[in-house]
């Protein structure tokens, strides 16, 4: 509430701010002793928006309809401010009573803040309409980006144990796969394009990505410091993946590479100092006891424990570059990462092609003519590949990062399936136990770090809702008894 003071000796625009509170019910004390001040009070006048709040109140029309006498002011000014202790609206002061035409203000008071209300539940209903939209059409992504992941990398990797039945040269698949990685940023920029408000040239977008390798951009000595270690750990991971593929069943294969994500929370653990959790190390454990299961499993053959072996090695090789690339660079958006992986590609043609042509001279990966190449499924392997590195890499602009990780680990059961009937592999409970050991493992991973806290709120809230409806059964129990007892009472009225 504020009243301002016109003429008769107080400043100009001063704003009085006089606050209601309901305190004890006392008699109100005299203001003789600010008799000249109260005289002022003739030349008050009270702001348009405040008559509103205080039509009801006669005293407030009596101030601002000319002079009254120092006594009658005093009695008002007491009424509207509630001043020492004074209480208008107690039952025990009766000089003044509300006016009787004050109900159809209330009422109409009423109905504006029911449609007010209506109004503003109309508008929660719509955002909560928008949000449960949105919500499920990001869940609708991320079942589509799922099934994506799990079709295209389990997809490749029974392609490349076809490809090896009349190509066996794991290396050679490799660097070719990898050259596909130069698609990276065209493909971006054609998403950009299209989808961007703010268009901008090939060029541009080029030299803006290019500051996530710092100032100066990408220069030579950023390629080779920044960029070609990468390049050799791609290599490496994706060569020993292939290699363990002509050693091992698939489905062994898929399930060890699922360990990746406990070397990745060690090492960042070790190297990056990130956030000790007791979760993961037990999801750690059950990945290195789900190793040594699947090695246990063909009672330690050296074939297969070869093909362990390098199936671990690559998910250690994936982890490695996981963690080094967080800890060089850091984070980098879509262009960033699209131009990243399109510098991998360029790596690989200029500095790896060397080796194919001398394990091909050296007969280590040898074939008699280029048409004995199976080019299809060399072509094949590699869009599937390449797919599945775009969608794990942006998939995250349309879903969960977790859901896109669960299409790696659904690749196994897929992968179980086809062995089943392509091959003469045997599901022993050694190998079923391993199997479910590193996925549960792996499902731990996935966990977010706050995990714990959503697990207390939610039994908090299970538990608060479980006492609301014993109240309310208690409560509904209660009022039925007395009801009960009230009929079954005798009435002894005449």
């Amino acid at each position: 509430m504020g009243i301002r003071e016109f003429p008769g000796g107080a400043p100009r625009g001063k704003t009085i701010a006089i606050g209601m509170r309901r305190s004890p019910d006392v008699s109100p004390r005299r203001l003789s002793d600010i008799s000249p001040q109260l005289r002022q009070l003739k030349y008050l006048v009270v702001d348009e928006a405040i008559k509103e709040d205080l039509k009801w109140s006669r005293s407030v029309e009596d101030l601002t309809s000319g002079p009254v006498g120092l006594t009658s002011i005093e009695e008002r000014i007491l009424r509207i401010t509630g001043y020492y202790g004074y209480q208008p609206w107690a039952a025990s002061y009766k000089r003044e009573e509300r006016p009787r035409d004050s109900p159809a203000p209330a009422a109409a008071s009423a109905e504006a803040q029911a449609a007010a209300g209506a109004e503003a539940g109309g508008r929660t209903g719509r955002f909560c309409w928008r949000c449960s939209r949105a919500q499920l059409k990001k869940a609708f992504w991320g079942v589509a980006v799922v099934l994506c992941v799990c079709a295209s990398w389990a997809g490749s990797t029974q392609l490349a144990k076809l490809t090896f039945k009349t190509f066996d040269a794991p290396f050679t698949l490799t660097w070719f796969a990898t050259n596909w990685n130069f698609l990276f940023f065209p493909l971006y920029y054609v998403g950009h394009v299209c989808k961007s408000a703010e268009k901008q040239s090939l060029k541009q977008r080029y030299r803006e990505c290019c500051r996530f390798f710092g100032d100066n951009g990408l220069t030579l000595k950023v390629f080779f410091t920044k960029a070609a270690p990468f390049g050799v750990l791609w290599t490496l991971t994706n060569y020993l993946y292939l290699h363990a593929i002509k050693k091992i069943n698939t489905t062994d294969v898929s399930v060890l590479f699922c360990c990746n994500k406990a070397f990745v929370f060690l090492l960042s653990w070790i190297v990056l100092r990130d956030r000790f959790m007791g979760v993961r190390i037990v999801a750690a454990i059950l990945a290195i006891a789900g190793i040594v299961m699947m090695t246990y499993a063909d009672g330690f053959h050296s074939h297969s424990v070869i093909g362990i072996a390098l199936v671990v090695g690559s998910a250690s090789m994936s982890a490695l570059y996981k963690v080094l690339f967080k800890l060089l660079l850091g984070s980098a958006k879509f262009g960033e990462a699209a131009l990243f992986l399109s510098i991998l590609g360029v790596f690989n043609i200029l500095f790896i092609t060397c080796i194919p042509v001398i394990l091909y001279f050296t007969k280590v990966e040898y074939w008699s003519s280029f048409a004995d190449i199976p080019w299809g499924n060399l072509c094949g392997f590699s869009v599937l590949l390449l797919t599945f590195n775009i969608v794990l890499n942006f998939g995250i602009a349309v879903t969960y990062p977790t859901l896109m990780s669960l299409g790696i680990v659904l690749s196994v059961p897929v992968n179980a399936v086809v062995d089943h009937y392509t091959s003469t592999i045997v599901f022993n409970g050694v190998r079923v136990i391993a199997i479910i050991i590193i996925g549960l493992g792996f499902l731990l991973l996935l966990l977010p770090e706050e995990w714990d806290v959503w697990l207390i709120k939610l039994l908090t809230r299970l538990k608060m809702r479980k006492k609301e409806e014993a109240a309310e059964g208690s409560t509904d129990l209660g009022s039925g008894l007395q009801s009960k007892n009230r009929r079954a009472r005798p009435s002894f009225a005449r």
